[in-house]
């Protein structure tokens, strides 16, 4: 099974409709649902948008800098609060470390038999 169906499969199991799941790896959230997708994706379009404002007020690259810095810092603020409240937090009952070993455990067993090595 490849890295692509794992995670969706990882996001379809759902039940309590979170809109951010824990990464599959590493630390962070991912959007699993629309609402989700929509905070996201939202996000980044006002960090784009207002990187255009400010460049455009702007005389300098400190100017720039002065002004884009804290206001990134309070829209990923925003981000991560609402990542936070509406997804699962980070810290658990160890089931993301369960299955990412299973995981690791079934790729070293589909190498083995693709290779024809039998433990």
């Amino acid at each position: 099974m490849n890295h692509f169906k794992q995670y969706v499969e990882y996001l379809k199991d759902n039940p309590q409709k979170y809109w951010f799941k824990r990464k599959l790896y590493g630390w962070g959230w991912t959007p699993a649902t629309w609402q989700g997708w929509l905070v996201l994706f939202a996000s980044v379009a006002l960090l784009v948008l207002n990187a255009i404002r400010i460049d455009k007020k702007s005389h300098s690259v400190s100017d720039t800098l002065i002004n884009f810095l804290p206001q990134t810092f309070v829209i990923l603020m925003v981000l991560i609060a609402i990542c936070y409240k509406k997804g699962r937090g980070q810290s658990g009952n160890g089931e993301h470390a369960r299955k990412e070993v299973t995981i690791r455990q079934t790729r070293v067993e589909e190498f083995l038999v693709k290779d024809s090595i039998r433990i």
